[in-house]
């Protein structure tokens, strides 16, 4: 009973935006493990010049954090916001997978249906 892609909201706000919720999880979880990952990469890199480890919140471990998550940004999910903006855009414009082809096939079989019906009539 309305399980399909164009189902109405179950009136539930979480079970609404689990989706959301899943992506916005998996990008946390990702971005927290890139903060310890590089955290122990700069701890290594300190050490291996015989350096004391770098502070975890030093100007300097946080401007390369913040680099390297802007570079990430910049390579994956700039690329796929664009893929995802240009998917949007070219499916609402007539293309074969556009809800517009599914509507007007729905309105040919509504007046074969509408004809057919006449016709049993006459």
């Amino acid at each position: 009973m309305g399980e399909g892609p164009l189902s109405k909201p179950s009136g539930n706000w979480f079970h609404d935006h689990l989706l959301s919720l899943t992506l916005l999880l998996l990008f946390l979880v990702s971005w927290v493990g890139q903060f310890y990952f590089q955290y122990q990469h700069e701890v290594d890199e300190a050490r291996s010049h015989g350096e004391s480890g770098s502070q975890l919140l030093s100007a300097e471990f946080l401007n390369s954090f913040w680099a390297s998550t802007m570079e990430n940004w910049q390579s994956e999910f700039l690329q796929l916001l664009t893929f995802v903006v240009l998917t949007t855009y070219l499916i609402h414009r007539h293309s074969h997978e556009s809800r517009d082809s599914n509507d007007e096939m729905a309105a040919d079989i509504r007046e074969i249906k509408r004809k057919l019906e006449a016709d049993r009539s006459n």
